[in-house]
């Protein structure tokens, strides 16, 4: 190892976050060393549910072909309660992000699938058993003292990303604290292999005597998560008998399954006081520690690895200014902090202290299934906080029409149908950069991509309504994609803003959207949007809240 090596990005810790944080600056283009303590990644099944946003982004990073045949899409939820009875069943069918909103995976799959995609990648780096020993950060760069095999060596960046963990090594070594809690609730982790059930959704068992999840996942393995009471310890509830006792209790073929890991574990619910110090972040759980019962803990760190990649590309390419890099500490905790607490409220619910309380809470929500707007809530997982952010790297009021465009909020992904008659999933016509969308045949929506920012690079889509045909060959849009809206999704909702045009970040989240009157105002707002970048921080910080 030389005495002084120089990236523009260095990340620390090579689990989910940190993979998919090197494979999306791959993609981009930036040079950057991803360093990992250990000889390997994860060999341990930690997290087993990955939702639809986590799987979009593991198509913009290009690796979802690799990743979908280990993964079990669409699996639902089946509620019991304390006598056996099931009284409530979460089965989401919808897509809006082109993926189901809930699938089951294996944590060590998808780790070794992520690494070896990074040989895609000549201007990635990889070093294995290569451990962080200081830092020090400041507003131009930061410099790591690292040790590899016993060597020592000094490595500098321009920005440094701390995936490393909820033990993180940077977080300690900046000083940043963990805010929130830990609870006194022990689970005992107990993961399986060669099931022979073929029941496919997760069943979780509201009973105040042992509440326990049963969770199928590919390729024939199985969880089970069991609470344990306050008098219980460790070395007994790890004891092969009384767990086989327990498993058969629920499934009986299930207690002679081959036992791969069984391990107590604590849960938490914080979050780091600060997510950035310097040119040093802190992303997934480094950043915050999230209840497993939502199963939302790994795609939070994906979503801030999306967030932080395309930000470090345009401030690494000199695109944008190093403020944008300021909109992440806005956008990610507040979000982050919803699911916490969304995970904590379903956590209550399965976790009912007597019979009466589990009687009251699971009657209340089987009288809910008998109104359809609420069951039709819970069914389609509508209580889940939506990806989207009150402030941040966009302009554009929001809007309260759930229907509508709303600035600072996901795209939705449906099939898009090309020219020749096939179709595709819509980000893959969009390009990784910013795209704009427009409709083929208005006149303001055509004239629009020469007046956006020229320091964001741009791939114009055109449109063609799901009733139309496409245009003849040499109609007019040369340098265009050209893809018809062919099941009428982005018309619906473009439609209900009256909107002609809207621009995508590159995480597909919306810049901004366009109407005919508002359009010279909106192109001035965002000049002003990247003008700031270079100004000062693209939005101001807002003060985290607590977790309840």
């Amino acid at each position: 190892m030389s005495d002084m090596q120089h990236y523009p990005v260095v990340i620390v810790g090579a689990g989910p976050t940190g993979l998919v944080l090197a494979n999306l600056l791959g993609v981009y283009g930036v040079r950057c060393l991803l360093i990992e303590r250990h000889a390997s990644t994860v060999g341990e099944p930690r997290a087993v549910s990955i939702d639809d946003e986590s799987l979009r982004t593991i198509q913009n990073l290009g690796a979802i072909d690799q990743v979908l045949p280990d993964i079990v899409q669409g699996y639902g939820v089946h509620y019991y309660s304390h006598t056996g009875r099931v009284f409530a069943r979460i089965e989401p069918t919808s897509r809006e992000y082109g993926y189901p909103k809930r699938s089951a995976f294996r944590q060590p799959r998808l780790e070794s699938q992520l690494l070896a995609a990074l040989a895609r990648f000549a201007h990635v780096e990889i070093r294995l058993s290569c451990e962080l020993t200081s830092l020090q950060t400041d507003d131009r760069q930061t410099v790591l003292q690292v040790e590899q095999n016993g060597t020592a060596g000094t490595v500098v960046c321009d920005w440094l990303i701390g995936c490393d963990g909820g033990r993180s090594t940077v977080r300690e070594l900046l000083g940043i604290a963990l805010e929130g809690e830990t609870f006194a609730e022990r689970w005992l982790i107990v993961d399986l292999k060669d099931r022979s059930t073929p029941f496919r959704h997760t069943r979780t068992y509201c009973d105040p005597v042992r509440p326990t999840i049963r969770l199928p996942g590919p390729h024939g393995s199985l969880r089970y998560e069991f609470m344990l009471h306050e008098h219980e310890q460790p070395e007994q509830v790890l004891d092969e008998t009384l767990i086989r006792t327990w498993m058969g209790a629920r499934e009986s073929s299930d207690a002679q399954l081959p036992i791969v890991r069984k391990v107590v574990y604590t849960f938490h619910a914080r979050m780091a006081q600060h997510w950035r110090a310097g040119r040093t972040l802190l992303a997934g759980d480094a950043a915050h520690l999230t209840p497993p019962f939502a199963g939302q803990g790994m795609n939070s760190g994906v979503r801030d690895a999306f967030n932080l990649a395309w930000k470090l590309a345009q401030v690494t390419r000199g695109n944008l200014g190093p403020a944008l890099l300021g909109s992440y500490e806005v956008e990610r905790p507040p979000h982050a902090w919803s699911l916490i607490r969304m995970a904590l409220r379903i956590g209550r619910f399965m976790q009912p202290k007597s019979v009466l309380s589990a009687t009251l809470m699971q009657g209340a929500l089987w009288m809910m299934g008998l109104y359809a707007p609420a069951r039709d809530y819970v069914l389609h997982l509508k209580f889940k906080p939506k990806p989207r952010f009150a402030a941040g790297f966009f302009v554009g009021e929001p809007d309260a029409d759930p229907a509508s465009i709303r600035a600072g909020q996901l795209f939705i992904q449906p099939e898009v149908e090309l020219a020749d008659g096939t179709r595709t999933l819509l980000d893959y016509v969009l390009g990784p950069d910013f795209s704009c969308l427009q409709w083929h045949g208005a006149a303001e929506a055509a004239a629009l991509p020469a007046s956006l920012p020229t320091e964001l690079p741009m791939r114009t889509v055109t449109l063609v309504r799901c009733q139309d045909d496409f245009p003849p060959p040499g109609s007019g849009h040369a340098g265009t994609m050209i893809v018809r809206d062919c099941e009428g999704l982005i018309e619906r909702v473009m439609h209900a803003s009256r909107a002609t045009a809207v621009v995508l970040r590159p995480d597909r989240y919306v810049l901004a959207w366009f109407q005919p009157e508002k359009t010279a105002a909106k192109i001035a707002q965002l000049q002003s949007l990247v003008q700031s970048t270079w100004n000062g921080e693209a939005s101001p910080v807002p003060a985290h809240q607590s977790p309840p």
